[in-house]
């Protein structure tokens, strides 16, 4: 598992990008004008994003959209259940 993921985890801004790209796949410009943040700052946290593999990007003509990496989610979900496991055989 990457360990970025828990950084780009971290804030709050990556955290709502992440829940408006559950609804399907977006333009930077359309998750920056979301927010009202600048382009640069929108571009910033995407990278996180992706960077940790939580987003993926794909290119279509002039524009570059945004989507969920679901099976990056799935690992991370799977990890903590057998993390969970863990501590409970602990008892």
């Amino acid at each position: 598992m990457k360990e970025n993921i828990f950084t780009a985890l971290a804030d709050p801004a990556r955290r709502e990008i992440l829940h408006l790209l559950k609804k399907g796949k977006l333009s930077a410009g359309e998750i920056a004008d979301k927010f009202s943040l600048s382009r640069a700052t929108t571009s910033y946290h995407l990278n996180k994003l992706k960077n940790a593999g939580l987003i993926r990007e794909n290119k279509y003509k002039n524009f570059i959209y945004y989507e969920l990496n679901m099976s990056v989610f799935e690992e991370l979900i799977l990890w903590f259940k057998d993390f969970r496991k863990e501590k409970n055989n602990e008892k």
